[in-house]
């Protein structure tokens, strides 16, 4: 079991969040590194939910085909990540964030034409966000595992988005 510790007075004597390590199985994790991990994790559920529901609510065949592409790519991604995770000590989102998860409520109202607008729309969002954390991560992440992982995926996520604006 790993313990994830947030040590605070490396934060008063620094002045930055991104000094405040977490201690886990491999040691200290700079605090970019574990958000990178919690914001990743999170995306990438949300990715997946959304397709899954993409499949049931959609109307468009194009919408269908980028859901079961997004399902396919981020369970691997997910995968890799929570491989990464349990070998390095740091704690995998368990959940979407609360706006993803409103993301998804809004989602599961929706059905044909209103959802697969909507769903559009969150897809653009959500990889341009992805691209920026993945981008951010690959040039100035600490932990040589996530770096590779972030600049593995970059491609993936970016390829993601140009079909996300083909929508």
């Amino acid at each position: 079991m790993f313990m994830l510790v947030t040590v605070s007075s490396a934060l008063a004597q620094s002045g930055t969040s991104n000094a405040v390590p977490a201690v886990g199985a491999a040691g200290a994790h700079t605090a970019q590194d574990v958000r990178f991990v919690m914001n990743a994790s999170a995306a990438g559920q949300t990715e997946i939910l959304a397709s899954r529901l993409a499949q049931t609510q959609a109307q468009s065949t194009k919408v269908k085909a980028f859901a079961e592409t997004m399902i396919r790519d981020h369970g691997k991604a997910n995968s890799e990540l929570k491989t990464i995770a349990q070998k390095d000590g740091y704690t995998l989102a368990s959940t979407p964030t609360q706006e993803q998860q409103n993301n998804l409520a809004k989602l599961r109202s929706l059905h044909g034409k209103d959802f697969d607008s909507a769903f559009a729309a969150m897809m653009v969002k959500d990889h341009r966000d992805a691209v920026a954390l993945f981008q951010a991560e690959s040039t100035s992440g600490n932990d040589g595992d996530l770096k590779n992982f972030a600049t593995r995926t970059l491609t993936t996520l970016q390829h993601h988005l140009a079909l996300a604006n083909a929508l």
